[in-house]
């Protein structure tokens, strides 16, 4: 190993993971970063609660407007980075690298790799804005993408275009930007797996220190606020489903309830670990969501093959202006809906990034970002044609009460559309059931990355401890909600877009920081083609 290859893999003689960790009341926390990290959450919990809802509503709904409006190029430019980044790096030398070393062989089948980073990507997501996104686009329920007239033709192939332009390659880049990055120097530098990592080459050891320190509350808050606001989303439409299905009429109340509910089976998953939580829980959602979209797909055939093309078309033909920030004539739609999506996807990016490092091990790079980014970018391009395409039909035709009255309700959009279907009770049962293991493995699966980034790299954190977070994200999750009331949607993407700003500035960094880490293998790897030849 040369001396600049020595540099970067540290000897793991410089910083034992967990060195500076307490043991305490069966927790294993790195005191700075779980102590501050802890004590940020709560005191912004009780200050929230302590000035009353309205106060705290209109607090955080001016943050939120101040950011988007003041930094709104510095999100669309920099999400624009990252995807070309990424697709350098795929047709780099870079490419053939492997995470974990040349003979490394990866821990999970390729199936339960999907599932598990597609569930904890994904997740309520897909549900939640699957039929209410293309139909606000389409129905100009605030503002329509680039413009075009709303209810028109060229309407809806750009209101599937722009939905699946929000879900697909620019978000899945910023988690595999983060994911890869973990995954490299934790894999192939033996560092510990945890943000600062990642910043070794350029901080040295200052990573271990203060500075280290900051950037690991930073990802913990952006993780935590990212998280609450799908459990928020996710409590919002399963209570929307048990009233609609069984004439309920419960409010805050009942979603207060299964966020308790749900953070009570998030623990008991995270207490089971990756293998017996999360991967069986991810399986589980992938087999209940395919067979959904297949059922959906044959009642809904007819809308289905011209919705895909629609998609595909407008995805393709208005990818350039979408992902350009200036002079748009759709300003409020981009503020609205572009750059709150690119926030929310890097909130949630050190969650899922560390979550798909922890289970990359012995992909090369090439196939880890092909895979990263274009499958799940493929499954929610088919999966938003299908919901999106029958719900603008049923607008178009006048079908059913989505059709009727329009998009009255975000959180009752899909069970309208159900409502103008067979057996429709049934598929409303079955959407909230899959919305709820959703929410559990979007929950286990974020804790057991928090627990990681507060134990110091440590991926073995005691029970109590991923207990401990849970807990917290669904207390989050549940104040926000409170605050929020009608208009808990707001009060949630106001967390997100706080977290986010800073911790934009981290992944840009990150990208500086992978490159010169990825420089330092490829001597080794070149070497090989030669003997090779």
């Amino acid at each position: 190993m040369d001396d600049k290859n020595k540099k970067y893999s540290i000897d793991t003689t410089d910083y034992e993971v967990g060195q500076d960790n307490i043991q305490k009341w069966g927790f294993d926390i790195h005191n700075p970063v779980f102590g501050t990290s802890a004590a940020l959450i709560i005191i912004t919990l009780i200050s929230l609660l302590l000035v009353g809802p309205s106060t705290a509503l209109n607090t955080l709904n001016s943050l939120k407007n101040n950011i988007i409006e003041q930094f709104d190029l510095f999100f669309m430019w920099s999400t624009n980075f990252f995807l070309v980044f990424a697709f350098l790096l795929v047709i780099s030398p870079f490419a053939k690298i492997r995470i974990g070393g040349k003979n490394a062989k990866p821990e999970h089948s390729t199936l339960s790799w999907i599932a598990m980073l597609f569930a904890a990507g994904m997740g309520i997501g897909l549900l939640f804005w699957g039929v209410a996104e293309p139909v606000a686009y389409f129905t100009d329920w605030y503002g329509t993408p680039l413009n075009v007239e709303a209810y028109s033709t060229e309407a809806k192939s750009l209101a599937l275009g722009a939905t699946i332009f929000h879900w697909g390659l620019h978000g899945w880049t910023i988690y595999a930007v983060v994911a890869l990055s973990l995954a490299f120097f934790t894999y192939n530098k033996g560092l510990p797996l945890s943000i600062r990592s990642t910043f070794y080459p350029i901080f040295g050891d200052r990573a271990w220190g203060w500075m280290g320190h900051i950037i690991d509350i930073l990802a913990v808050l952006s993780t935590l606020f990212g998280l609450a606001t799908s459990l928020g989303l996710g409590a919002q439409q399963a209570t929307s489903g048990f009233n609609h299905v069984f004439g309920l009429n419960g409010g805050i109340g009942t979603q207060l309830a299964i966020i308790g509910f749900v953070t009570f089976l998030a623990s008991l998953s995270v207490m089971r670990g990756l293998d017996g939580g999360v991967k069986v829980l991810s399986n589980i959602n992938m087999i209940a969501a395919f067979m959904l979209l297949i059922f959906i797909t044959i009642v809904g055939w007819n809308s289905v093959l011209p919705s895909l093309w629609d998609t595909i078309s407008g995805y393709a033909t208005n990818f350039i202006q979408l992902s350009l920030p200036t002079d748009r004539e759709d300003g409020v739609w981009m503020h609205a809906w572009t750059v709150f999506y690119w926030a929310w996807w890097i909130s949630w990016s050190p969650f899922v990034g560390m979550f798909i490092a922890r289970i990359s091990k012995g992909r090369t790079v090439r196939e880890f970002l092909i895979a990263v980014i274009f499958i799940p970018t493929l499954v929610t391009l088919v999966w938003m044609s299908v919901f999106g395409g029958i719900a603008i039909d049923q607008v178009i035709h006048k079908v059913g009460l989505l059709g009727i009255n329009g998009l009255t309700d975000i959180s009752l959009s899909l069970f309208y559309v159900y409502d103008a279907m067979p057996f429709s009770s049934i598929l409303s049962i079955l959407s909230v059931v899959l919305i709820l293991i959703f929410f559990v493995t979007s929950a286990d699966s974020g804790s057991l990355v928090i627990d990681s980034i507060t134990a110091g790299g440590k991926v073995d954190a005691p029970v109590p401890q991923r207990v401990f977070w849970t807990c917290i994200g669904g207390s989050i999750a549940a104040v926000m909600l409170w605050i929020g009331g009608k208009d808990a949607l707001q009060a949630l993407q106001s967390g997100v877009v706080a977290t986010a700003l800073p911790f934009a500035v981290v992944l840009l960094t990150m990208c500086v920081s992978l490159v010169r880490g990825l420089l330092t293998e490829l001597p080794s790897y070149k070497k090989e083609q030669l003997q090779a030849q």
